[in-house]
């Protein structure tokens, strides 16, 4: 079998350990950090096993879905699927019908509460112009301009939402070719492209504790605590590099120099996570909720984590997502806190803990060059960030592991 060392243990490097595994390679797989999962992990607060951030997956990540498949995970267990929901406490905003795309889209728009007329038919216009065009626009495009014909309530309710969700970052700097393609494959996709997916577990066991597992009994040789500070010993067989952009970054700068500092020059955004606690009982009709967000009320959405899952533990906990966060960590969980009360209606609620993770994700902004796969001879990379259609999320990270295998087959 040939040799295959792979640097960082998040979604992508797992996936491309599961992948190259089935293909045949003696893989040995280094991460740094006491466990696997990247920035999609387990965290432990005071004995509560939480996550470092609430992370969402759709529908159409076939290429997550079929990795969790692989290494034995049972879907319809550990996620909870339901349609497309953005709609506020009182049931403002769209909500998506269980029909195939993209009748599922028109109902939704047609039956939106609090839409007037005029804002489902700038909704229909868009989609339609977007399809006709393929859903590709300029590169330089933000999502802002390319939304430019949508009724206000439309960018508040749901363009902006999604657009600081899946990309990280607000419409007027994200990257509009980007957001189309996410758009295509979630709401043009097929019956259940655009299902909402949460985990009713936490990160950990949703993939990195099972793909440990299987990783081990297929042979593979899995090492955390292991930090790589040098590619010199390395070199002598294949290396992939599934770590974030700036660590191989460091890793390549003198190898390749001008790939390092690509990898190097991508800037990052953060996303923060507040937990809070109440002993009042919840009756949302769906377990996330998406919040009036502005600059004194950060957070975009809540979720009822008790309703995710029959673990004691979770009753009461509400995770609160504050998307393309910036600020101080205190002020903003203050605002978050003051969110619970006023639009939640919740005035029990204690705070847990609250988490940020400052580069959960590259900036997705238009026109930007990202890193290729190959670094140099004998010298891939894979991960969310590495150049491809999708913005950083879970599905881009597995696509780009995956790529990466069957690149280094050829």
């Amino acid at each position: 079998m040939s040799p295959l060392t792979i640097i960082g243990g998040g979604w992508a490097g797992l996936a491309a350990a599961v992948r190259a595994t089935q293909a045949g390679f003696a893989v040995r797989l280094l991460e740094a950090a006491p466990q696997l999962g990247g920035r999609a992990r387990r965290v432990t607060h005071d004995g509560l096993a939480l996550d470092n951030g609430q992370h969402i997956l759709i529908g159409a990540y076939l290429a997550t879905l079929q990795l969790l498949k692989t290494v034995g995970v049972d879907t319809s267990t550990v996620l909870w699927r339901l349609p497309l929901q953005l709609q506020s406490l009182e049931g403002d905003g769209l909500s998506l019908p269980a029909l195939p795309a993209p009748l599922n889209l028109l109902a939704g728009v047609c039956t939106a509460r609090g839409w007037s007329w005029p804002d489902k038919l700038s909704l229909v216009r868009q989609a339609t112009r977007w399809q006709a065009q393929g859903f590709a626009c300029e590169a330089q495009l933000s999502v802002a301009q390319l939304c430019q014909g949508l009724s206000r309530k439309v960018m508040q309710q749901l363009i902006e939402p999604l657009c600081v969700s899946a990309l990280n970052l607000p419409a007027e700097h994200a990257s509009g070719s980007v957001f189309l393609t996410v758009l295509k494959d979630a709401l043009w996709s097929g019956k259940g492209s655009s299902d909402m997916l949460l985990p009713k577990v936490d990160l950990g066991q949703l993939l990195p504790d099972v793909a440990h597992a299987w990783l081990r009994d297929h042979g593979a040789v899995v090492q955390t605590g292991q930090r790589v500070d040098d590619l010199g010993p390395w070199l002598e067989q294949p290396v992939l590099l599934a770590c974030p952009a700036w660590e191989a970054a460091k890793l390549t700068q003198h190898v390749s120099p001008i790939w390092s500092n690509q990898a190097a020059k991508l800037t990052h955004t953060a996303i923060t996570t507040v937990y809070a606690r109440t002993a009042q009982g919840l009756s949302w009709p769906h377990p996330v909720v998406a919040l009036p967000s502005h600059a004194q009320a950060p957070a975009q959405f809540a979720f009822d984590k008790g309703r995710l899952s029959a673990d004691a533990a979770w009753q009461g906990v509400l995770a609160l997502v504050v998307s393309a966060s910036s600020g101080d960590r205190e002020a903003l969980t203050q605002q978050v806190m003051t969110q619970v009360r006023d639009q939640l209606g919740i005035h029990d609620a204690s705070l847990l803990t609250t988490i940020v993770e400052k580069r959960a994700t590259f900036a997705c902004m238009p026109g930007l060059k990202r890193p290729t796969m190959q670094v140099a001879q004998g010298i891939w990379a894979c991960g969310d960030y590495i150049a491809g259609p999708y913005p950083a999320t879970l599905e881009a990270a597995v696509r780009s592991g995956n790529a990466a295998i069957e690149a280094l087959r050829q």
